[in-house]
Order: structure tokens, then C-alpha cells, then sequence
């Protein structure tokens, strides 16, 4: 290992610089982002061929995008020239073929090489158009599960299904409660540049203790509200619920159950009460049963599910049709990527039920989020301070159950998912292997 970190990672606690220090992030950036499996996107966004789709794999400015053929491909943002960006917008489409704007190298849309200007003035170098040098370079592995697309710059390891693990449940929660098992991506994505170390954003997504603290101001209002509703018309709409949740008491958080995966991993099992009896969801629900049959309706839409972490970047909130994807910039810099799908064949009422979720909780606008960003900003300055060198997560520790490597949280407050996330981070970053599997992450197209 380049940095020792083994003094710095108790089984209960970890030391402040871990979230801190310079050349740890840089090691994690090597070490994890840049060799597991990464979100790229979704294949709704690049329908048409040439359409692209930019995004950042560590380090590397990568892009996504559809050939002739149908394929997906994750390329290197470089021309393998002098290095300029062939895609320089957010997202767009390259027509036929892509082309350096700066000596007009053109390539075809699997980034292979198609014409080199004054091609002869090159002659008797290795720059030809047989050499490989002269193709852009494609992302070591790519695939796709249920129309998400990942891919992976380390050319070895474990497949995606293997690094996904029991994680999968989230892709497949959220494309079953369609009934035509398909989603697709609503072009507005949320962005928020956190100044706070990705760790935290990791950690405080299944922690159950933080939203009856963080989030009292937003849940009592919204409790208010909701209850005054109820007394006068005999209901209240649905989202005012899914902000009163957050004022649920400590005991309530508490009976709730992480399930803590190999390689980081985990779920927190909390049913948020989503199947109303008014007319659209019996729709909806009579759509889900002629597609699939009753008793399999009744299982995609009663699972306990309300959020997956696909550890180290991703958190997703499959009933409501949320991801959150994570972008590292610094140790204490973080891109927040926050999409919303829309489930096909569903009727409009229940796309506006979870775009309410889309805006009230998960929008850079509301104050769920608000809150949450200020604790992180907060931590990540109190552990750049001299007040204590160690981060705790010893509540609970030691109460939980253990089987076939998933850790089973016995209290729904217990930091068995932090000490779950470090000891898959620990792996990672000392290099002996990806968790759960031999050998480290290492085709080229999906």
C-alpha cells in the first residue's frame, strides 16, 4: 500500500483523515472509482444512434454513446491526436461519425478511426490508419442490467451481475413495477456540487437515526399540515406523507432492518406505505396484474424496500423511481447526480406520484436535502479541526447478526452500515482484491 492505512480503520471507528487527506482520495479514486463497475447512464438517454452522453469515471472524462448497430459504447472523452475533447456539450448527438474539432480526425461511432487529414504527411510514423494508437480508447468493460448501463476500466475481475450482488434488487424493483418491465429516464437531472467528502453522502442514506433529528422542522410541518387535511376533507394527498415520515419517532426508525451486502453494499427494508385504494392505483394495479398475474403483481409491489446502495456511488430508491449518482471532484468536493425514471406504461397519475418525490425530497430545492448537505458541510469541517482525531460508529456495535457475509441489523439505528461500507473500503484500498470476490476489477460495449 502507498499510504498505511491499517492504524487509521478500527472495526468501530475510523480516523477524521480518511475523509480528509489528499492522497487517501487520490488512492480511493485508483483504487476503487476508477476499477469497480460505474454508472454510466441509462439507455434511454442515447435512443438514436450517435446520440451521446458525457460522464466523469474518476478521473477520466468518459462518454457514452449508440452506434450504427445498436451498441453502447463508453469511450474516452480524448482524441488520441493531441488529446482535445470530441464531445465538448453535456449531451447531443454526433451524427454520423465523431470528429475532432481541432485537426478534423474523424472516427466512427465505436471510436475506431475513419479518416486522418492529410493522412500522408504521417507517412512513415506509426500513425496510420491501421494502428491502433489512432482509435480512441474504449472503457476496459461495459454492460447493462435492465437498461442501466456500467462500465468498468480495469480490463479484469468480476462480472457486473457478480459485483452487483444481491444489489441488483434495486434495477429490478424498480423496472418490475412497470408493466411492460421497462423504464425511462426524464431528461431533467438535478445537480448539486456538495462540499463535503463522498463518504458521508454514502453513510447517511441508511442511516435511520439522522431524519427524525435532521428532518423534525420539514416532517412536523408537513404533520401538521397532513393531519388538518385528513379532519377536513377525510385524506390528505400523498406526498404530505412522504415528508411527514420524516418526523417518525426514534422506536418507529428503529424497527426498521438494514441488510448490509459484501463489497459495500446494502438495503434499508422500510415499506412506505404506496398503495393507496383511489382510482388510479387500482388501474395501475389491474395494468400490473394482466401483464404479470396476481401473485406477481402482489410481489413486485409489496416489496420492503425504500433505499439500495450500490456502494461506493449510487443510492436508489426503486419504489419511487430515484437514483442519486456520485461524482468525487476532491476530499471535500462531491457531484451529486440526482435522476428520476419514468415507469412505462403507467398511468399519468402515478409518474406525478413520484415526480412529487422527485421535487419535495430529493431536489437540491427542498429542505430534506437542504439539511442533509448542511450536516455534511458541517462534519466536513469539524474533521479538518484538531477537536479529536476519531469518527465513532460504535452504537450498536456488536448487536447485530451475521450470515454468509450479509450483516443483519438488529436495531434499524445501528452504524452496522458504516462499519459494513469501511470494511468493504478497507478491501478495496489495500488492494488485495474487490469484497466478496478474488481479484480486482478489471467488453467495450453493451
Amino acid at each position: 500500500m502507498s499510504i498505511e492505512l491499517q492504524n487509521l480503520i478500527e472495526p468501530d471507528r475510523v480516523h477524521r483523515s480518511v475523509y480528509t487527506d489528499q492522497a487517501i482520495f487520490d488512492q480511493e479514486i485508483g483504487q476503487i472509482f476508477e476499477k469497480v463497475w460505474v454508472y454510466c447512464g441509462h439507455q434511454s438517454q442515447i435512443p438514436h444512434t450517435g446520440d451521446y452522453h458525457t460522464v466523469q469515471i474518476g478521473r477520466q472524462p468518459m462518454f457514452m454513446i449508440r452506434a450504427n448497430d445498436g451498441r453502447i459504447h463508453v469511450l474516452y472523452n480524448r482524441c488520441p491526436h493531441r488529446g482535445v475533447q470530441l464531445c465538448g456539450a453535456l449531451k447531443g448527438n454526433a451524427g454520423t461519425s465523431l470528429a475532432c474539432a481541432y485537426h478534423g480526425w474523424t472516427f466512427h461511432l465505436d471510436g475506431k478511426i475513419k479518416a486522418i487529414p492529410m493522412g500522408a504527411a504521417y507517412d512513415g510514423t506509426r500513425l496510420t490508419l491501421d494502428h491502433p494508437d489512432c482509435s480512441m480508447k474504449a472503457a476496459a468493460r461495459v454492460d447493462r442490467y435492465r437498461g442501466f448501463v456500467f462500465a468498468s476500466l480495469a480490463a479484469q475481475g468480476p462480472s457486473l451481475l457478480q459485483f452487483l450482488g444481491a444489489a441488483k434488487i434495486a434495477f429490478d424493483d424498480m423496472c418490475d413495477r412497470s408493466p411492460q418491465g421497462e423504464v425511462e429516464v426524464v431528461p431533467i437531472c438535478h445537480r448539486v456540487v456538495q462540499h463535503s467528502n463522498w463518504k458521508f453522502f454514502m453513510e447517511n442514506q441508511l442511516d435511520a437515526l439522522h431524519p427524525s433529528v435532521t428532518h423534525q422542522s420539514t416532517g412536523s410541518a408537513a404533520t401538521r399540515v397532513e393531519q388538518r387535511l385528513t379532519e377536513e376533507r377525510g385524506a390528505a394527498p400523498l406526498h404530505y406523507h412522504y415528508l411527514s415520515a420524516f418526523a417518525s419517532s426514534f422506536d418507529r426508525w428503529d424497527s426498521v432492518q438494514t441488510v448490509n451486502l459484501p463489497r459495500g453494499h446494502g438495503l434499508l427494508q422500510a415499506y412506505m406505505g404506496l398503495r393507496p385504494t383511489d382510482p388510479d392505483t387500482l388501474e395501475y394495479e389491474r395494468l400490473m396484474r394482466a401483464a404479470y398475474g396476481a401473485e406477481k403483481t402482489e410481489e413486485y409491489l409489496s416489496r420492503s424496500i425504500h433505499h439500495v446502495l450500490v456502494y461506493p456511488y449510487l443510492s436508489v430508491q426503486s419504489p419511487l423511481q430515484q437514483l442519486r449518482c456520485l461524482r468525487p471532484i476532491a476530499p471535500d468536493k462531491t457531484l451529486s447526480e440526482i435522476w428520476h425514471f419514468r415507469l412505462k406504461g403507467v398511468p399519468e397519475a402515478i409518474y406525478q406520484r413520484s415526480l412529487w418525490y422527485f421535487n419535495l425530497v430529493n431536489s437540491p430545492a427542498t429542505l430534506v436535502n437542504a439539511d442533509d448537505l448542511e450536516n455534511w458541510t458541517r462534519a466536513q469541517r469539524g474533521l479538518q479541526s484538531s477537536g479529536g482525531e476519531w469518527v465513532s460508529f460504535h452504537r450498536h456495535y456488536g448487536g447485530d447478526t451475521e450470515k454468509d457475509g450479509v450483516i443483519f441489523s438488529n436495531k434499524g439505528t445501528s452504524e452496522a452500515v458504516m462499519r459494513s461500507q469501511f470494511k468493504a473500503w478497507s478491501t478495496y484500498m489495500a488492494a488485495r482484491g474487490t469484497p466478496g470476490e478474488g481479484g480486482l476489477n478489471g467488453g467495450a460495449h453493451a
